[in-house]
């Protein structure tokens, strides 16, 4: 199984903490966020290449820490090529690429540079395996208000995606999707065809929007602490609940 950290965006609502620094590269608590997104995934059975893909922007960054880093070895950096927030792949667009540099035909665990979560991978795989399409991490945020912000998912007694909606305006669920999928081998032509088919490539959403209409597609729901950092707001509640958990 390949593991794929997406870490090419350029996070322009947390400058300037990202004017200069990727923010998968920000501290939260006392490690870096990347560090605790290794934490959780490189010991998880089954894991056998690694890829972290990024933009020229911040590659020297990442390679300065990875330089440094006791994963360094494990790890390989992908380049995407890209400068700017205005001309960005998007996290489709950067799967498709990755897959096609690095001729990827494994079953693929994928997890967005900028969220953190404390549920146990192993318990999300071994629910993704045993079903026939691809798995999302599905979290409950409790507000219709903040679920706006998220991919709105709905499941059947089953765990099967039923409807999903990226960022409505009016969710009907406070159920969303958080940035962790589970891709099998055998599915991972779909990524190919949503990027000839269609130009939102940016919110890996508007993709399992697409996908659960056409293809199977579920939900592993958790309720451990699950943390998206995509504010200055966010960004500061993270490290402050990180901190207070660490002092304990």
């Amino acid at each position: 199984m390949t593991l794929v950290i997406l870490a090419a965006g350029y996070a322009v609502r947390l400058q300037p903490l990202t004017t200069n620094t990727s923010k998968s590269l920000l501290t939260i608590g006392n490690k870096k966020i990347i560090d605790r997104i290794l934490e959780k995934t490189l010991d998880v059975k089954g894991i056998g290449s690694v890829y972290i893909i990024t933009n020229s922007k911040f590659f020297k960054n990442f390679s300065d820490w990875l330089h440094g880093s006791k994963h360094e070895k494990k790890i390989s950096l992908i380049c995407d090529g890209t400068t700017s927030n205005e001309n960005r792949l998007g996290a489709i667009k950067d799967l498709e690429f990755i897959i096609k540099e690095e001729a990827i035909t494994d079953d693929m665990l994928v997890v967005a540079g900028d969220n953190l979560f404390e549920f146990d991978l192993a318990a999300f795989l071994e629910f993704a395996k045993a079903r026939d399409g691809v798995s999302i991490a599905v979290y409950d945020v409790g507000s219709l208000d903040l679920a706006r912000n998220f991919g709105v998912v709905k499941t059947d007694a089953e765990g099967r995606v039923v409807d999903f909606e990226e960022k409505p305006e009016k969710p009907k669920a406070t159920l969303i999707s958080t940035g962790i999928y589970y891709f099998p081998k055998d599915k991972v032509a779909f990524i190919n065809e949503y990027v000839k088919m269609q130009n939102k490539l940016d919110a890996p959403g508007n993709y399992i929007g697409w996908l659960a209409k056409r293809d199977k597609v579920y939900g592993f729901a958790f309720s451990e602490d699950w943390y998206d950092i995509g504010t200055m707001e966010s960004y500061k509640k993270a490290d402050e609940e990180y901190i207070n958990k660490e002092k304990k």
